[in-house]
């Protein structure tokens, strides 16, 4: 195996093209370089949409992005958009590289870089084809820490490098810039921080969003309950349930889908009583942010995915999973299953009620 230097790295790139609930759990590991590196350049390969995020709240100090549109397009495109990523890449001399995407793709950028120590995983997520070859000299484990959340898949690198582990849950807090954007939203629509629940019924498959109209009886059953505001969040293509909710809902309601960078849905998430939404990214940076959660699974395990750091609950039906969604439905992929439709509302409503008692004596203490 291969022997780590005392000296420390100065220069580590960090590579997750993944998608921002990924980002937010891989911050963990980049502060614990940072931590265990003080000075150390630490420089992310992600997507473009995900790059001010990720300098803005000090993951990393550089990025080097990439277009998904492009890397899943003709393969002349994805050749041009390899070819830049690598050539930006390379300028860099990185003394450390890891691989915490564990791609085909992933490997080959680690390959043309050929950085000092060059960690990867043993085994790999999906194991190697015979053509395939694993540029990694230092190895982690699938699961590091004795642990089974998918954020110790992120942290496991530490364990091979020797870096002890400090910082175990995500924390990240929005910029006093963000935080006065997100308190002029509030203001506009006469909402008070920690008054209102944040919303989130989206997900990148129809089969993987909660049923509107259930998302509407929750909110109309805890409105009434408490008194407490909600505000729907969301991507611009996320639009479709945000507007079927807003259609079943009799509580007022503001709908902020599509209108927020990811840097001001931190703030705004920061200021919320709870989320309550689909497992997703914007559930991961409601935790980071350090707001209580409310989370909804379907296939995918809450045990690896659910959220971290937070007062939360995570409800998934019983498994194994009776189909509902016939042909829609793909039982063996998380990403393409329609379980969370079997979830049904009165579950909802008493885990938003649990979570607002056990969090209302913390906010009396705060106070």
């Amino acid at each position: 195996m291969l022997q780590i230097s005392p000296r420390p790295f100065r220069s580590i790139l960090i590579l997750q093209t993944k998608f921002i609930g990924d980002i937010v759990l891989s911050s963990t590991l980049a502060r614990n370089l940072q931590l265990e590196y003080p000075g150390v350049r630490i420089v992310f390969l992600c997507e473009a949409r995900l790059a001010s995020f990720v300098t803005a709240h000090g993951i990393a100090s550089e990025v080097v992005s990439f277009r998904r549109a492009a890397m899943r397009g003709t393969p002349l495109e994805r050749g041009r958009e390899l070819y830049s990523m690598i050539s930006k890449l390379r300028q860099f001399r990185f003394d450390l590289t890891i691989d915490l995407t564990d791609s085909k793709t992933s490997r080959i950028i680690v390959r043309f870089l050929n950085a000092r120590t060059r960690v990867g995983y043993n085994p790999s997520e999906r194991p190697l084809r015979w053509h395939e070859r694993q540029p990694a000299n230092l190895f982690a484990r699938p699961f590091g820490f004795g642990e089974q959340h998918y954020l110790y898949r992120y942290l496991s690198p530490l364990e091979p490098l020797g870096v002890p582990l400090r910082v175990r849950v995500p924390s990240i807090r929005p910029q006093p810039l963000e935080t006065a954007r997100a308190q002029a939203l509030l203001d506009k629509h006469r909402l008070r921080p920690n008054g209102f629940i944040a919303v989130h019924a989206g997900a990148s498959f129809h089969g993987r969003r909660w049923q509107p109209e259930r998302f509407a009886a929750v909110i109309d059953t805890i409105a009434r309950e408490t008194g407490l505001d909600f505000v729907l969040v969301g991507g611009p293509d996320e639009r479709k349930p945000a507007e079927q909710i807003l259609a079943s809902v009799a509580s007022p309601i503001v709908n902020l889908v599509g209108a927020l960078s990811l840097e001001t849905l931190l703030a705004v998430l920061q200021q919320a009583r709870m989320f309550v939404g689909n497992e997703s990214g914007p559930m991961h940076m409601a935790a980071a942010a350090g707001t209580p959660v409310v989370g909804l699974y379907g296939l995918t395990s809450p045990v690896v995915w659910g959220p971290v750091g937070v007062p939360s609950l995570a409800l998934q039906p019983s498994m194994p999973c009776n189909c509902v969604a016939g042909s829609l439905c793909n039982p063996l992929d998380p990403s393409k299953a329609c379980c969370v439709w079997r979830l049904e509302v009165e579950p909802v409503v008493a885990a938003v009620r649990e979570v607002l008692s056990r969090t209302h004596v913390e906010l009396e203490h705060a106070v």
